[in-house]
């Protein structure tokens, strides 16, 4: 399970951030915390994997707080101010949600937040997570993937590769083609890890899945054939290094 802490002034942001959670079985809540202070004392006795982190609190501001903190642990940021998100990538927050914020944009803030979490196993729940391959009691690690207006869950492990078409990115895998609204760019802070890599402006391969490199062309498992840009022959040669 990947333990999560909220903290925000507000009531209502609490139940939202709680009822968006209650709908992803890998997430538990450690606490939920009013104030800075109150999740200072909290965190000195415990750890947790992720915090949401509203910026306009009294006593200490979000910012201020996260300074504070010697190793935090990922953080994704909740706020109706916009003007703080420099600040915010600065220091190094997962993501940065303005409120009010969708289920769809949380759970794309989720994934790229709990992406190289490990969790401890024993859950029944599924888990977005890159699974540590020298564990081999490790469940392979899932993202939850929206299309047509419900949740796919897949296997990172099963992904071949991803192929832009227009305003949204089609996540090919061994037996199916799933089709969400996103950008290369956005699916590869969600996958973030480098077991993929971008080989041309429209195609993001598995490096674990490719059986050869020929001239321009990368030829994956199951004969997919995936063109290599020129703009991204670095990319591809940096496998050989």
């Amino acid at each position: 399970m990947i333990s999560y802490l909220i903290i925000d002034d507000e009531y209502l942001a609490h139940e939202v951030i709680r009822e968006y959670c209650d709908m992803l079985p890998y997430l538990q809540l450690a606490k939920s915390c009013y104030n800075a202070l109150e999740a200072a004392e909290y965190l000195r006795e415990h750890k947790v994997d992720v915090i949401f982190l509203d910026l306009n609190m009294p006593k200490l501001k979000g910012f201020e707080f996260l300074k504070t903190l010697v190793a935090p642990p990922k953080v994704i940021v909740t706020t109706a101010y916009s003007e703080f998100a420099l600040e915010g990538y600065e220091l190094n927050v997962a993501d940065y949600l303005l409120k009010p914020f969708s289920f769809e944009r949380f759970l794309k803030a989720v994934n790229k937040a709990t992406s190289s979490i490990k969790t401890s196993g024993g859950g029944s729940g599924s888990n977005v997570v890159i699974s540590d391959p020298g564990n081999a009691g490790d469940k392979p690690g899932t993202v939850f993937l929206h299309e047509n207006k419900k949740y796919v869950q897949v296997t990172i492990d099963d992904i071949l590769y991803l192929e832009a078409s227009g305003n949204y990115v089609k996540v090919i895998t061994g037996s199916d083609t799933i089709t969400v609204r996103e950008t290369i760019a956005e699916m590869l802070d969600i996958l973030s890890t480098g077991d993929f890599t971008q080989v041309h402006k429209s195609f993001v391969v598995s490096v674990q899945h490719i059986k050869s490199i020929q001239g321009n062309r990368i030829l994956l498992k199951y004969d997919h054939s995936i063109p290599i840009g020129k703009v991204y022959k670095m990319n591809v040669n940096g496998l050989f290094e």
